[in-house]
């Protein structure tokens, strides 16, 4: 049977901004024969994504446009929008913004569209909520809906029975996060990396590490990331715990190994967070981890009992017992360690990139007559 020449799958995504990790697999895709790949970013950054800018790859370029705030949240609108007839596949990675909602409207009864995206988190009642209702409701006009984690997938799942639903959360580059260290060390050192703000938990962190103090262990807990309520979080701490914290400050992602090395245990005790590539980050270097349930990463990257621990959101006791397990237990430390060494070799943007392909070739189903080559 005569081999038939299919063209290259042509992929088009649209994003709020260059996230660093995002690019991870970006590229990943752009290296794959077999996908023509488009980047489209709504604005080149923001205040809460801080990064700094990086030059962007042939396949990026971000849209003309301008966002109307309100309060955390952002609108986007932009113009100049590319014709996306010729594509295959459209990607959405948001749909709380003008931009997006109009793509839907105009494009996906032509071209299969997916959103991308975590887990929707209910605004508060008011007008907020109502427009966030309102807005959701162009996800209907989408082929299929990719989740950022098993949980998100769960929860896509109950809102659009009828849709296809995939599971692909953030892959990113760990190569630079592998460390040849021998853990654990004396003290113990405990990270934590991402805003010191209470919706990540930095409060029961702060809270569990003093009472650990207080029975005569030793450990120290180092702090990366955008100060924010770091300060007013400190005040009730112990002297002895103060001296046994270090704050780093904030560091663009290609600093943030040098820290991860430093550790010998990884904390996010997150109120909520979406998905967390700071797991993804300690699982490549290797650290046993500890995650509140409310962090999405958990549930895919994190195995009780074998690479570190997953504990009720808010429960600060239960935080305090996670960490002195581990804090108190070197060979705890040194078996989840290796765990997450293991599990960190399939989560390279490699890997993402794989299934991403895998999806489009599901929904496309194109026939040999759609992409024969000329």
């Amino acid at each position: 049977m005569k081999e038939v020449n299919l063209r290259p799958l042509n992929i088009v995504f649209y994003s709020i901004v260059p996230s660093p990790y995002q690019r991870d697999l970006f590229y990943a895709l752009s290296q794959h024969p077999e996908i023509n790949l488009k980047v489209y970013y709504l604005e080149s950054g923001c205040a809460d994504s801080p990064w700094s800018q990086k030059a962007l790859q042939p396949y990026e370029k971000v849209l003309p446009g301008l966002f109307l705030a309100w309060g955390l949240s952002r609108f986007h609108l932009n113009w100049h929008l590319p014709k996306v007839q010729d594509a295959d596949v459209v990607i959405l990675n948001g749909y709380q913004n003008l931009t997006s909602q109009l793509l839907l409207w105009l494009y996906a009864r032509r071209v299969p569209c997916i959103f991308w995206g975590e887990k929707i988190v209910a605004a508060s009642e008011g007008v907020k909520g109502k427009l966030q209702k309102v807005l959701a409701q162009a996800l209907k006009q989408c082929r299929a809906i990719v989740a950022i984690g098993s949980r998100a997938q769960q929860d896509y799942q109950q809102r659009f029975p009828h849709h296809s639903i995939f599971n692909i959360p953030y892959y990113c580059n760990l190569s630079e996060f592998q460390a040849t260290v021998q853990r654990p060390r004396d003290p113990v050192t405990i990270l934590f990396c991402g805003q010191m703000i209470e919706r990540k938990g930095v409060d029961l962190l702060l809270q569990a590490f003093d009472r650990l103090l207080q029975t005569g262990v030793k450990a120290r807990l180092l702090l990366v990331g955008r100060e924010a309520e770091l300060p007013e979080m400190m005040r009730s701490l112990s002297p002895q715990a103060k001296q046994h914290i270090e704050y780093a400050g904030f560091h663009d992602p290609e600093y943030l190994p040098q820290f991860f090395e430093q550790a010998d245990l990884f904390v996010l005790p997150s109120r909520y967070d979406g998905w967390g590539v700071v797991v993804n980050q300690a699982l490549g270097a290797g650290l046993p981890i500890i995650c509140s349930d409310a962090v999405g990463a958990a549930e895919d990257l994190v195995e009780p009992g074998v690479n570190g621990a997953i504990v009720p959101a808010g429960d600060v006791d239960a935080l305090y017992t996670a960490l002195a397990k581990y804090v108190c237990d070197s060979e705890a430390i040194a078996t989840a360690s290796q765990a997450s060494l293991t599990k960190a070799a399939n989560w390279t943007p490699e890997v993402g990139a794989k299934r991403w392909i895998e999806v489009f070739e599901k929904l496309t189903d194109l026939t040999t007559t759609d992409r024969k080559g000329t």
